[in-house]
C-alpha cells in the first residue's frame, strides 16, 4: 500500500499540500484529478523522493520499484525495440550473467529467475507494446534518432510500459498519443497487474481504466472508489448535500442574529440574548466545498454566408510532389460537426491544412464560398508565440484598429484577468497558452474551425466549457482529437482518413473503437491479416470442419511444446544439472530451450490465424 500521512508541501511560499493524507491500495490504477495548479505532478515528484516534504509522510514497500515517463527516449542509433527491451534492466543482467556464470548453483539460479520473469518472451510482449503505440514491425527495427521527439516520447512510454514497474506514474500519457494509440493505452492500463497512478483529463480513460479517484483540491487529497463517472456524481451529490447544509445554518445564524438584535436590550431577554451570542461563537461555518469557476471559451458567431462553405472535387494534396491523400470528394456545410479518425500519420492534419488553406492542392479543384473565414487551432503552435510578447500584444497583433478596452474584455472572457494578461508568454502554463491560441483562432468570428488536439493542456472542467462554446458555436468545426468525450459530445459525423483517402464512417465512436482494437488483435499474424482482408461472403463454408481439424492438431502440437517447455526448465532449474553436465551440454540444453520457445511461440501465432479464420467463415 502507498500511504500518505499528514502532507504538508509548499513551493515558494505556496502551499499545495496542508496536512492531507491518503491511502492507496496495492494493485490499484488510481486516476489523479484537479484543476491545473493543484499540485499533481508534485505529488509523482514527492513520490518519487525528488522533494522533501514540508512535513508528513510518504510510505510504500521497500520492494517497489518505480516507473515513470521522465521525458523522450534519446535519439540514438537503438533501434525502438532494443531500447524499449533495455528498460527490463534485471533481464538484460541475468541474460549477460548467464553468458559468462561459471558456478552451476548461480547459473541455476539465473535461469530460474529468467523463468519467473518470462524473459524469454519478451521481444515479443515489447513488440506488442509498440505495436500498439502505432509502430509498425518495419518502424520497430529502425534507430530512435530517425524519429521526432513527440515520437520518441512513445518509445519511452512503451519502455516503462515493458518494464512493468510496481509502481506505474504516468502523468498525461495520452497527450502524445492518437485515438488509436489512446485505446489501445486504456486496454493495456485495464489490465495491468501492479498500482498505477494516472494524471489525466482524459474521461474516457479515467472511466475505463482505473478502480479509484484521487482528487487535489484546496490543499488535500481525497479518494474515492469507482470510475471518474462514479467519483463525479459521488462528488455532486456530496457538494449539492454540503450547500443545502451551508444554507440551512446561514438561515439558523440569520434567525439568531435578528433575535439577539431585537432582544439584546430588554432586560426580562438579555440572558436569553446573551445565550444565544455564545450559540453563535460556537456554531462551525461549513466551508463551500466548490471551486472557483472555470472561465468558459466564447466563439463570436459569424455572417451567414451562402451554403456550401467549401468544395473538394477530385482532389490530391500531400509534400514535395508526393501525394498523401488522394481521391478526395468532400462538401463542408455551415452546421457540419466532423471529427477526423485514423491513425497518425494517415493525413488528418494534412487534410485540417488543407481546409486551413496552409496546404495546396496538387490536382483536383477546391471551391470557397466568397468571404470565407477559417479558424485553425493545433498544438504545434504553442511553440509559434512570440517569446517575450504578452496574451494581450498577441491579440492586439491581430486586430490593430480595436481599443484597448474591447480587447481586454475578450481576454479577460477568456481567462485572462490583469495579473497575466500582460505576462509574457513564456510565463504561462500550458493551459492557458492554449486558452490564447483558441482565442487568436477564433477572434474573427470565422465560419470553419478547426482544432488539432485542443485538449492536451485543458483540465477536465476546461474541456467540459470547451465542449458547451463548441455547442453553441454556429459555425462548421473540423476536429481531430484522441479526447472520444470531446467527439462523442460535439461531432455528430465521423470522416475516417485511412490509405491515402477520406470516407464516411457508419458507425459511432464505440464502433471505431472495437475497429482499433481488431485491427490490433488481427495484426499479431500475417495469415490472421490476409484472413481479415477477404470479405465474410467470400469465405466457403466448406471449409469449417478442415480449419477446426488444423486447430485441433495445433493445440495438440502446443500442449506437447509446453510440457516439453517445462520439462527443459525444471531440469535446468536444479542445481545438480550444472555439476553433472559440461558446458558444452549446458549450451546445448539452452539452445534447446530457446528452440522450443520459439516454436511454441510460431504455433501459438498459426493458431491465432486460423481461430481468426473460423470466426471470419461462420
Amino acid at each position: 500500500m502507498l500511504t500518505i500521512s499528514n502532507l504538508s508541501f509548499a513551493i515558494e511560499g505556496n502551499p499545495l499540500f496542508d496536512n492531507t493524507s491518503a491511502n492507496i491500495p496495492t494493485g490499484h490504477k488510481v486516476g489523479i484529478v484537479g484543476r491545473n495548479g493543484t499540485g499533481k505532478t508534485t505529488l509523482f515528484k514527492l513520490i518519487k523522493n525528488e522533494y522533501q516534504p514540508d512535513s508528513g509522510t510518504i510510505d510504500m514497500p521497500s520492494y517497489f520499484r518505480i516507473g515513470g515517463v521522465e521525458q523522450e527516449a534519446p535519439a540514438s542509433e537503438v533501434s525502438l525495440l532494443d531500447t524499449v527491451l533495455a528498460a527490463d534492466e534485471e533481464r538484460a543482467a541475468l541474460l549477460a550473467e548467464a553468458e559468462t556464470a561459471a558456478e552451476p548453483e548461480r547459473m541455476a539460479e539465473v535461469y530460474q529467475r529468467l523463468n519467473d520473469i518470462d524473459a524469454y518472451s519478451a521481444e515479443a510482449r515489447a513488440s506488442s507494446i509498440l505495436s500498439g503505440l502505432g509502430f509498425d514491425q518495419f518502424a520497430q527495427a529502425r534507430p530512435c534518432h530517425e524519429f521526432s521527439g513527440g515520437w520518441r516520447m512513445r518509445v519511452a512510454l512503451a519502455a516503462v510500459l515493458f518494464s512493468q514497474p510496481d509502481l506505474l506514474l504516468l502523468d498525461e500519457p495520452t497527450n502524445y498519443l492518437d485515438l488509436e494509440g489512446a485505446v489501445w493505452l486504456e486496454q493495456f492500463l485495464a489490465k495491468y497487474q501492479k498500482t498505477a497512478l494516472i494524471i489525466s483529463h482524459d474521461r474516457e480513460l479515467l472511466n475505463r481504466s482505473v478502480t479509484g479517484i484521487l482528487h487535489l483540491s484546496h490543499q488535500s487529497l481525497n479518494y474515492y472508489s469507482g470510475n471518474y463517472d462514479q467519483f463525479d456524481n459521488e462528488r455532486r451529490a456530496k457538494l449539492e448535500q454540503q450547500q443545502s447544509m451551508r444554507r440551512k445554518q446561514d438561515m439558523q445564524r440569520a434567525h439568531i442574529e435578528r433575535f439577539v438584535e431585537r432582544f439584546r436590550a430588554k432586560a426580562s431577554k438579555a440572558r436569553q440574548a446573551q445565550s444565544r451570542l455564545k450559540q453563535l461563537e460556537r456554531m462551525q461555518p461549513i466551508m463551500a466545498l466548490t471551486e472557483n469557476a472555470v472561465a468558459g471559451f466564447r466563439f463570436p458567431t459569424p455572417n451567414e454566408l451562402k451554403p456550401p462553405l467549401l468544395v473538394v472535387e477530385k482532389g490530391q494534396v500531400g509534400y514535395d510532389n508526393e501525394p498523401v491523400l488522394s481521391r478526395l470528394d468532400l462538401r463542408l456545410d455551415s452546421d457540419d460537426r466532423i471529427a477526423l479518425l485514423g491513425a497518425n500519420g494517415e493525413g488528418k492534419s494534412t487534410l485540417s491544412k488543407l481546409f486551413a488553406d496552409r496546404l495546396p492542392l496538387m490536382d483536383g479543384h477546391m471551391f470557397k464560398t466568397n468571404k470565407l473565414r477559417v479558424g485553425f487551432f493545433a498544438q504545434h503552435q504553442l511553440d509559434e508565440l512570440v517569446e517575450g510578447d504578452s496574451a494581450y500584444t498577441h491579440i492586439m497583433r491581430l486586430r490593430p484598429n480595436d481599443d484597448e478596452k474591447t480587447l481586454r474584455a475578450q481576454l479577460g472572457a477568456s481567462g485572462f484577468g490583469i495579473d497575466i494578461a500582460d505576462l509574457p508568454v513564456e510565463k504561462l502554463s500550458g493551459g492557458q497558452k492554449a486558452r490564447l491560441l483558441m482565442l487568436m483562432a477564433t477572434i474573427d468570428a470565422p465560419h470553419i474551425l478547426i482544432l488539432d488536439e485542443p485538449t492536451n493542456h485543458l483540465d477536465i472542467e476546461s474541456r467540459e466549457a470547451l465542449v458547451m462554446a463548441l455547442n453553441e458555436y454556429e459555425g462548421a468545426v473540423i476536429l481531430v482529437s484522441h479526447d472520444s468525450h470531446l467527439v462523442e459530445t460535439v461531432a455528430d459525423k465521423l470522416w475516417l482518413v485511412n490509405d491515402g483517402a477520406v470516407a464516411d464512417f457508419d458507425g459511432d465512436m464505440e464502433d471505431y473503437k472495437a475497429l482499433v482494437m481488431e485491427a490490433h488483435r488481427k495484426s499479431k499474424s500475417k495469415k490472421a491479416k490476409s484472413s481479415a482482408a477477404s470479405p465474410k461472403s467470400d469465405q466457403p463454408k466448406v471449409n469449417i470442419a478442415r480449419l477446426k481439424k488444423q486447430s485441433g492438431e495445433l493445440e495438440k502440437k502446443m500442449e506437447k511444446l509446453t510440457t516439453r517447455k517445462h520439462a527443459l526448465e525444471a531440469e535446468m532449474a536444479a542445481p545438480e544439472f550444472y555439476q553433472a553436465h559440461s558446458q558444452e551440454a549446458i549450451s546445448g540444453k539452452t539452445d534447446a530451450l530457446s528452440d522450443t520457445i520459439a516454436a511454441l511461440s510460431a504455433i501459438e501465432d498459426e493458431w491465432l490465424a486460423l481461430q481468426s479464420q473460423i470466426e471470419i467463415t461462420q
